[in-house]
């Protein structure tokens, strides 16, 4: 577990700002305020002072961004109670699942569904829109962030008919590890197997690449089945805590 937060501590800050705060990395993506892409990561065994909370909270609050925190509870497990105290509250609790070459199951794509890599700006736009308005959240992309998802990992979008309905995105490998992340499928086209196909394409991807373990965070059950499916198991526990 303490492997897989390195790596997340090595590839957060890529293409972001960044601050160190106490015993947290601070990240900051510019041209955007997402919550998901704009959290702290705490040094293992983290247990931060009230003043230090503070400061990370500063920190956010002066750049108008929501003050969050993204970890696995392994690796710093006194802290949650710690932000909690300090008026933090826990968005979610989901599990972490990974996935090894010999463990993975490949999906095709359904029927009249294509799987492809971005080729253009324009298509990074459209699928960075279609996951936004697949996870409930606003669809306006800016250039500094089409500019920036070019140089953010091997990703991949699903196209039904000239239209991006889904995409995903398989991130740099660092020390034979990797993180699939941002699997989203429209409303409409969900059911159909895409977001199993996405999956299973970005990691086999990453295996080919040189990852052996490939690992998630699903948002909830039903799309942990769905990594079930292509051959991700639980490994641990992510949580996410904010303050608002």
């Amino acid at each position: 577990m303490s492997a897989i937060q390195a790596y997340v501590r090595k590839t957060a800050p890529r293409g972001r700002d960044t601050e160190r705060v106490g015993p947290f990395l601070a990240t900051f993506s510019p041209g955007t305020t997402h919550p998901m892409l704009n959290y702290a990561i705490p040094d293992d065994g983290a247990r931060p002072t009230p003043s230090e909370i503070d400061a990370l909270t500063e920190a956010y609050r002066r750049r108008d961004l929501l003050p969050r925190l993204e970890y696995f509870t392994d690796v710093a497990p006194d802290l949650e109670k710690l932000l909690v105290d300090a008026g933090y509250g826990l968005e979610r609790r989901v599990p972490l699942m990974t996935c090894t070459p010999d463990g993975r199951v490949d999906k095709p794509a359904p029927a009249g569904i294509r799987l492809r890599a971005p080729e253009s700006g324009e298509d990074f736009r459209r699928m960075r829109s279609a996951q936004y308005t697949a996870f409930g959240a606003p669809a306006e992309i800016g250039d500094d962030e089409v500019e920036q998802l070019k140089t953010s990992g091997r990703h991949l979008l699903a196209e039904a008919g000239g239209v991006v309905v889904g995409g995903g995105v398989a991130l740099e490998v660092v020390d034979g590890t990797t993180e699939v992340a941002g699997i989203a499928v429209l409303e409409p086209y969900r059911g159909r197997g895409i977001a199993a196909a996405l999956t299973a394409r970005l990691t086999r991807e990453a295996h080919e690449a040189g990852a052996h373990t490939a690992f998630l965070t699903p948002g909830d059950l039903g799309i942990g089945n769905v990594y079930a499916r292509v051959g991700y198991q639980p490994a641990g526990e992510c949580v996410h805590l904010s303050l608002s």
